[in-house]
This record gives C-alpha cells, sequence and structure tokens, in this order.
C-alpha cells in the first residue's frame, strides 16, 4: 500500500518539507503523483529514503549522496555493510569521547589526574562535516586535493598530522586571552597558516585564509569545535587570522 507524504514523514520522523525538498532536487521522487497532486511513496521509495538517511546520518552532503544513488555502479547490500562498518566506528569515537568526559567531570573535582592527551582523546578532526560548504566556497578542485593529500598518507602520516594539528590548536589557545595582534599570537597563526598548505594538497591564499577565519564564528558549528580547545578560540583565531592577512598583503 502506497503511503502520503505526511504518513511517511510521521512513520519516519522527518518534515513533509524535507520529503518535498527531496523531490525537487531529485534525490528521491515518490513513484506516484495522483492528479490532484498528492505524493504517493511506494516501499521501494522507502527502501531508498531508509538509504538517503543512512548517508545523511554520516554527513554525506545531499548532492553527494544523489550522485551515489544514481551511479550505474551502486550496490545496496555493499552500501549497507559500508553503513554499518562507519556507524560502529562513529559509534566507537562517541563512546571514547564520553569516557573523555567522565574523566574530565571527574578531573574538574580533584579526583583524578588527567595527562593533556587523555583530555583530547577522541576527538577527530580528519572527517570534515562541513565538505559541502567548503567545496560552495572554494570549489571542488581545492577540496579534492585535500582529501587525496589526506588519502595518499600512511596510518602514521595521518596521526603524526593530527598531533601537529592538536599542538597547534593547543597553542593557539594557550594565548587567546591576549592580544590577536601580538608577536606570539601571529607567530601561532604563522604555523596554522603554513600546517593548512602544507597538509592541504592546496595553497590557501591569504584571502581565502581570512574566510575561513570568519567563518570560525559566522557558523556555530565551527565555533562549538574549536571552542572545544577553549572558550573564545574561534573569535581569537579569527582575529588573529584577519590581522595575519591583511598585514601580509601589505608586505
Amino acid at each position: 500500500m502506497k503511503m502520503k507524504v505526511k504518513e511517511v514523514a510521521d512513520l519516519v520522523g522527518i518534515s513533509v518539507r524535507t520529503l518535498h525538498h527531496y523531490d525537487d532536487i531529485g534525490l528521491l521522487t515518490p513513484s506516484e503523483t495522483t492528479e490532484s497532486g498528492y505524493r504517493l511513496y511506494s516501499d521501494d521509495d522507502l527502501e531508498k529514503l531508509q538509504q538517503i538517511l543512512f548517508f545523511r546520518e554520516l554527513d554525506f552532503p545531499l548532492k553527494k549522496i544523489r550522485n551515489i544513488l544514481e551511479s550505474p555502479s551502486f550496490d545496496r547490500n555493499e552500501a549497507l555493510q559500508m553503513h554499518r562498518k562507519m556507524l560502529l566506528e562513529k559509534r566507537r569515537r562517541l563512546d571514547q569521547m564520553i569516557e573523555t568526559i567522565d574523566k574530565t567531570i571527574q578531573f574538574t573535582k580533584g579526583e583524578i589526574d588527567m595527562t593533556n592527551e587523555e583530555k583530547f582523546a577522541g576527538f577527530d578532526f580528519s572527517q570534515n562535516p562541513y565538505e559541502e560548504e567548503a567545496r560552495e566556497r572554494w570549489g571542488d578542485e581545492a577540496i579534492d586535493k585535500t582529501k587525496a593529500h589526506y588519502a595518499a598518507m600512511s596510518e602514521d602520516e595521518r596521526k603524526a598530522v593530527e598531533q601537529q594539528f592538536n599542538n597547534i590548536y593547543r597553542k593557539i589557545a594557550a594565548l587567546r586571552k591576549g592580544e590577536p595582534d601580538s608577536d606570539e599570537a601571529q607567530a601561532a597563526i604563522q604555523e596554522w597558516y603554513d600546517f593548512l598548505n602544507q597538509n592541504s594538497g592546496h595553497h590557501f591564499s591569504l584571502e581565502a585564509f581570512k574566510c575561513i577565519g570568519q567563518m570560525y564564528v559566522d557558523d556555530e558549528r565551527f565555533t562549538k569545535n574549536i571552542d572545544q580547545y577553549g572558550t573564545g578560540l574561534a573569535k581569537f583565531m579569527c582575529d588573529a587570522m584577519t590581522v595575519f592577512a591583511d598585514r601580509n598583503k601589505k608586505s
């Protein structure tokens, strides 16, 4: 029996507006539309919707999902196995972060000691949840080069890059209560600029670097992630990156 859009929305727990949007962009077009304009979803449509939502849970952008599902080589069972593997990894990281939170609560109460490494156990910035926005801002070529550059690294090289990333952020976080134009802050931001250009497979212009800093405060998701290293860090980095870009343009 086919279902109307409101029935599907209630079943799945998403909005009617979302289903309409999926239809509008060609991601999920219901198998039938009545003369009066009602969308009717078949069992096959629901299976496709399930697949879409698995991808969304893993932060795939809608355009990427559509391309995957439209590919002649797409195999549903293979995709389900991939979803399972990725969700297990996501659960593992979340469990580790919950453990880090529990330890941090004990640490703040003075019940245990924590090393700096333990304070950041579970954080993983190797997967970018904002890839779609990045592609819109700087284009596919820059993002594809970054992903290819990272994928070509060995496991040890990736760990070294992630450690360097964390070290730079901790260094800048320790300076965030000072002035963003101080020599110490600008030296740390220079290190961040060099890190991005050395480890992304793409050279970011000073203007792009400045835009990245602005995005740290314009997008609350970035702010939330960055401020995990210290409250106010996103704003401080934005200001310091602006100073860095403006100064170096003049030199």
